[in-house]
C-alpha cells in the first residue's frame, strides 16, 4: 500500500468550495486508487492580529482543523502569512508543518510527498522530505513557473525545489520546457496531463442548453480570473467585430469594472454578459451551448477549460502559449491565433461561418482522462519511492 501525504495550497473549503478543483478531483481520483492511502494537508494562511479579524481571514480561521472533504482526510493546519511578503511563507510552512506531521505520523507513516503547486508547496515539501526521509514530487500548473519562477522574492526558492525534489510533473511538454530552463532537471520531469469529467462535459446537447440558457444567435464564452493577464479585453474588442454574437464571461476578479466600462465604450455592453464565479455543472451548460470559447490568455500550462469546452464539443480559440498545441492540434478543435482582437475576430468568425461538428470536437478531447491521469500519478509516485528505499539500502550497504 502506497501511503501518500498530499500537500496543496490549493485546496477547496467551506469558504471557497471552488479553489482549485483539478487537484481535488486529481486527489480524489489517487485516493480511490485500491493500492493508496492518502491523506491531505492543505495548509491555510493567517495573518497576525488584528488583520484575521478582516471577513476572509476571519471565514478561514474558523475552519475545522481536520475534516472529511470528499471521502478525504483533510488536515488545515494554520501558518503565518505576511500579507505582501509571500517569499516567508515557505519557511513559515515548515515551522508550521513540521510538529503537525511528527504527531500524524505515528498514525499515517507517509512513504511521499506529493506537492500540487510549485510555491510555497514545493519549497515546503523539499525541507519536510528531507525531515522526514521521504521522496517529494512536486507538480507545475502554470503561473507556479511563469509568475512565482519569474518573480525575483521568490524565482530562487523556485528554482531550488525544482532541482532539489526527487521527481517533478509539469501539465504540458511546454511548461516542462520552461521549468527545464529554470534549471529543473530534465530527466527528473514527466508531462502529465490533466483529465476532464466526461460524465459532465459533453453529455448536454447543444440545442437543448441554448434552449435551457433562452440563448439565440452566436454564442462565444470565456471563463477566467478577471484580470490583464487572461485578455478578457481582447476577446471584448473582438466581440465588436462580430455583429449579432454574444459574449458570456465567467469568473471574478479585479478587473470587472475596467472590463465593464471598455464593453460601454465600444458599444456592445448589451451583449456581453458577466456570470461571476460559477460552478462546473453551470459551466458545463454555457460550454456545451457555445459555438465557440474564447480565452486571450498571455500565458498558461495547460488551461483545463480548453480541454472542458472540446469535450463539450465546442471548438477553442485561444493564444499559441503554453500547452495549447497539445490541446488545440487541428482545425477542428479551433484556432491558436495572437493575441490581439483582430486575429480573435478572424478565427471566431471563420468558426461561426464554418462550424465543426460537435462529435468530431468532442474526440479532440481523448487524450484527456482522469484514469490514465490517476494511473500516471500513482506510477509516478511509486517509482520515487522505489529509488529512495533502494538508495538508502546501498547508503546502508555500500
Amino acid at each position: 500500500m502506497l501511503k501518500v501525504l498530499t500537500l496543496s495550497t490549493l485546496y477547496p473549503d467551506a469558504t471557497r468550495p471552488r479553489l482549485g478543483p483539478f487537484v481535488e478531483r486529481q486527489t480524489r481520483e489517487l485516493a480511490a486508487h485500491p493500492e493508496v492511502d492518502l491523506q491531505v494537508v492543505s495548509p491555510i494562511g493567517l495573518p497576525p492580529w488584528p488583520m484575521t479579524l478582516h471577513p476572509h481571514y476571519r471565514g478561514l480561521a474558523g475552519l475545522p482543523l481536520q475534516e472529511d472533504w470528499n471521502g478525504v482526510t483533510v488536515h488545515r493546519q494554520r501558518f503565518l502569512h505576511i500579507p505582501r511578503m509571500a517569499q516567508r511563507d515557505p519557511a513559515a510552512l515548515l515551522r508550521a508543518l513540521t510538529p503537525m506531521l511528527e504527531r500524524l505520523r505515528s498514525d499515517f507513516a507517509f512513504d511521499v510527498i506529493d506537492a500540487e503547486f510549485f510555491f510555497p508547496d514545493g519549497p515546503a515539501a523539499v525541507s519536510l522530505g528531507q525531515h522526514f526521509s521521504v521522496p517529494v514530487s512536486i507538480k507545475a500548473r502554470g503561473s507556479d513557473i511563469h509568475v512565482w519562477g519569474q518573480t525575483p522574492p521568490t524565482a530562487e526558492q523556485v528554482r531550488e525545489a525544482g532541482r532539489a525534489a526527487d521527481g517533478l510533473l509539469a501539465v504540458s511538454p511546454a511548461l516542462k520546457a520552461d521549468m527545464v530552463s529554470l534549471g529543473m532537471p530534465e530527466d527528473r520531469i514527466a508531462v502529465h496531463y490533466t483529465g476532464v469529467d466526461k460524465t459532465l462535459f459533453g453529455k448536454l446537447d447543444r440545442d437543448a442548453a441554448r434552449m435551457a440558457l433562452g440563448v439565440s444567435g452566436p454564442l462565444i464564452v470565456s471563463a477566467g480570473t478577471l484580470n490583464e493577464r487572461k485578455g478578457h479585453a481582447i476577446v471584448i474588442e473582438a466581440l465588436a467585430q462580430i455583429p449579432e454574437a454574444t459574449l458570456v464571461i465567467a469568473g471574478q476578479g479585479p478587473d470587472r469594472d475596467s472590463l465593464e466600462t471598455l464593453a460601454k465604450s465600444l458599444e456592445v455592453q448589451d451583449r456581453v454578459r458577466f456570470l461571476g464565479s460559477i460552478g462546473h455543472d453551470a459551466l458545463a451548460l454555457w460550454l456545451a451551448a457555445a459555438d465557440v470559447f474564447a480565452l486571450a490568455t498571455v500565458s498558461e500550462g495547460l488551461a483545463n477549460v480548453w480541454v472542458e469546452a472540446l469535450a463539450s464539443g465546442t471548438p477553442v480559440v485561444t493564444t499559441n502559449v503554453g500547452g495549447a498545441p497539445d490541446v488545440i492540434r487541428s482545425d477542428v478543435a479551433g484556432r491558436l491565433v495572437e493575441r490581439n482582437a483582430a486575429d480573435f475576430a478572424s478565427a471566431i468568425s471563420g468558426i461561426l461561418a464554418n462550424p465543426p461538428e460537435a462529435e468530431a470536437v468532442k474526440r479532440e478531447a481523448a487524450l484527456f482522462d482522469w484514469s490514465t491521469n490517476r494511473d500516471a500519478l500513482y506510477a509516478h509516485l511509486s517509482a520515487l519511492v522505489s529509488a529512495h528505499s533502494l538508495r538508502n539500502v546501498s547508503v546502508r550497504h555500500p
